[in-house]
């Protein structure tokens, strides 16, 4: 017990229907921390399961005509299997109708009457039966939940309570001296104010509800829903268990805790002040993510816009739903969700900038015969720039997964695979006919791969492993501390290749772009346009004066194009894979001038270059001998 450890939570996932995109959102966000500090060789326990008490769980069996406890048993086996259709590499998967669990709830619930922290009393008030939760009655006539918008419940009954309101301050002063609990820390404002405005205590009983936990030592009362739920953190590592006494106190705190925005006053405020009451530290940081959105909307299943993570499965992989959910979906807002866009960054980001890299290296090299690629002796001044290059990302990476911005993390990364792309493009091995040239080349290539091939091991598990496996390496993750590894790596490696069977990632075509099955003749049949459309197409020829990178952007350069006698004009294009903005100064190049202007990145672009992608798929700009600028194309 004396080795570094992890401990990850996810939310428990309340069971009235199967898993939907967002509650795999949160699980993954959970998984890509394990993995990433299992990297480190850290000892990881990585928990998630289920909520499977409470009175809408008891309504939603009432309605299918099932007992509650048959009911959620049937929905625990697709959770399970979609997890591990996902690569989620859980340690356990606590239910919380598990007998462990129920009495140590009771336990604590015991021990806290003992100290007087829990109470009898009445409770008058409003509920809100999908959420769980009581709510405070304002002025208006009918009260709505602030978590969901619907309408409450008025109820009366005798309760137990937790004194909520004694930790007020305790909680106050918690967030100040610890102003990172809640990643981002734009979320932790609304927790401040809401304790600021004053609690009151927490009714943690019901009596008009059968389907929950015994209260203890009180048959007419069942635990509330949410007092039984956050204890689960603690449950599952065998707290109140005397067997487990030296495994609880290695593992908790936990580390990381992964939810929703929707549920963090719970986990901010109750799960903070259950365990003051009870001694035992705090939680280090709470990861709480925006909401996924179709339309504009909440992705949840009572609005019924629920995406299936199986059907998603089908269609695009698990890697590739990774990647795009972890990648795209920012946790400091809500994001839209978009099988459009997750198809253009797949093609984009994963087929073209990562894997087409990687089946160029690997294919150029087993053309030349060149399976065993060992380090130069020496590496050139474009191949220490390279590593060096790779050290800085690291450490931006290594920072921002630490932190929970993996979104912003795999910015960087991509950053770096955008410079690989540039460097194997300026070298261009392809014409290299000094054999330890080219053989220097394909090394740095490969390192790069490597490193790269690690840090996204915890995003994409099956892919890397894939893309690993064609450089000859095979990795055991949890065994090595692969970061320290990376980070004082000479670039010493010596790799076997192996051809890739098939392309690492598939590439979609967009669909305004997409050619026409072949007609009978067997030519393409591309949409066809009149020759009157093709004349509205003016095409001139422009001379690139000055070039810079778009700040923020890994694709952008900003293009100066001076057209003779039609003038200066911005034109922004996404060749900075493939060029620096030095070497395409003084470049003339073809231009579609006569474009709507459109933003991109805050700026204006006011034309398109013409580009064309040869042989090794190596994109290169359209260009003409030596004209004047504004030479049209006829």
């Amino acid at each position: 017990m004396h080795q570094k450890k992890f401990y990850v939570t996810t939310p428990i996932y309340y069971v009235t229907a199967k898993p939907h995109l967002g509650s795999l959102y949160s699980t993954l966000l959970a998984d890509v921390a394990a993995r990433w500090h299992r990297l480190s060789g850290e000892k990881i326990f990585f928990l998630t399961g289920t909520d499977e008490h409470g009175q809408k769980i008891a309504q939603a069996a009432d309605k299918v005509g099932k007992k509650p406890q048959e009911f959620v048993d049937s929905f625990i086996d697709a959770y399970k299997d979609i997890w591990h259709k996902y690569d989620i590499a859980y340690t356990y998967f606590m239910r919380t109708t598990d007998q462990a669990h129920i009495k140590a709830v009771q336990e604590w619930i015991r021990a806290l009457i003992k100290t007087g922290d829990i109470y009898k009393s009445d409770y008058s008030g409003f509920y809100c039966t999908p959420c769980e939760t009581y709510v405070t009655k304002k002025d208006e006539t009918v009260v709505v939940c602030e978590s969901c918008g619907r309408e409450t419940i008025e109820i009366a009954e005798e309760s137990y309570f937790f004194r909520l309101s004694a930790y007020q301050d305790r909680l106050l002063a918690f967030y100040a001296e610890h102003p990172d609990f809640i990643v981002p820390k734009e979320r932790s404002h609304e927790v401040v104010s809401f304790v600021q405005s004053g609690l009151r205590d927490l009714s943690i009983s019901r009596t008009t509800v059968a389907w929950g936990i015994p209260f203890p030592d009180d048959e007419q009362h069942v635990v509330y829903v949410w007092a039984d739920a956050l204890n689960n953190y603690i449950t599952a590592l065998g707290y109140a268990q005397e067997s487990k006494k030296e495994e609880f106190a290695y593992w908790w705190p936990a580390d990381l805790q992964v939810m929703g925005k929707d549920i963090v006053r719970f986990h901010a405020v109750y799960w903070p002040a259950f365990l003051m009451a009870s001694g035992l530290p705090l939680p280090k940081h709470l990861l709480v993510h925006g909401w996924l959105q179709v339309n504009k909307q909440k992705m949840s299943k009572s609005l019924g816009n629920a995406v299936d993570p199986q059907a998603l499965l089908d269609a695009y992989g698990a890697d590739a739903i990774r990647y795009y959910l972890i990648r795209f979906m920012a946790i400091t807002q809500d994001a839209e969700f978009s099988t459009e866009d997750l198809e253009q960054r797949v093609s984009s980001d994963l087929a073209n900038d990562l894997g087409n890299l990687l089946q160029r290296v690997v294919t150029l090299a087993q053309r030349r015969e060149l399976y065993e690629v060992a380090s130069p002796q020496n590496w050139g001044a474009h191949e220490i720039d390279l590593r060096d290059a790779f050290w800085t990302t690291l450490e931006k990476y290594s920072l921002d997964m630490d932190e929970g911005y993996s979104y912003r993390a795999l910015g960087h990364l991509w950053g770096y695979i955008h410079q690989v792309n540039a460097y194997f493009h300026a070298a261009e091995p392809w014409k290299i006919t000094d054999e330890a040239r080219f053989k220097e080349v394909i090394s740095a290539s490969c390192h790069s791969l490597y490193a790269i091939g690690i840090l996204l091991h915890p995003v994409m598990p099956h892919a890397m492993e894939k893309l690993l496996a064609s450089l000859g390496v095979t990795v055991t993750f949890g065994e090595h501390n692969f970061l320290e590894e990376l980070d004082d790596n000479p670039w010493n490696k010596t790799f076997m290749l192996h051809p890739l069977k098939e392309p690492l990632f598939k590439k979609y075509e967009s669909k305004p772009e997409q050619v026409e099955e072949a007609s009978e003749g067997g030519q393409a049949a591309f949409p066809e346009i009149s020759i009157e459309d093709f004349a509205e197409v003016v095409l001139l020829v422009g001379t690139i004066e000055e070039s810079e990178e778009v700040p923020g952007s890994d694709k952008l350069l900003k293009l100066q194009v001076n057209f003779g006698p039609y003038g200066m004009r911005q034109v922004l294009s996404g060749i900075k894979i493939y060029y620096s903005a030095a070497a395409v100064k003084g470049v003339q190049a073809v231009f579609v001038v006569n474009l709507k202007p459109r933003k991109m990145m805050g700026l204006e672009s006011q034309g398109m270059v013409l580009t064309v992608t040869d042989a090794q798929d190596v994109l290169k700009l359209v260009t003409v001998a030596q004209v004047p600028p504004g030479t049209r194309l006829k």
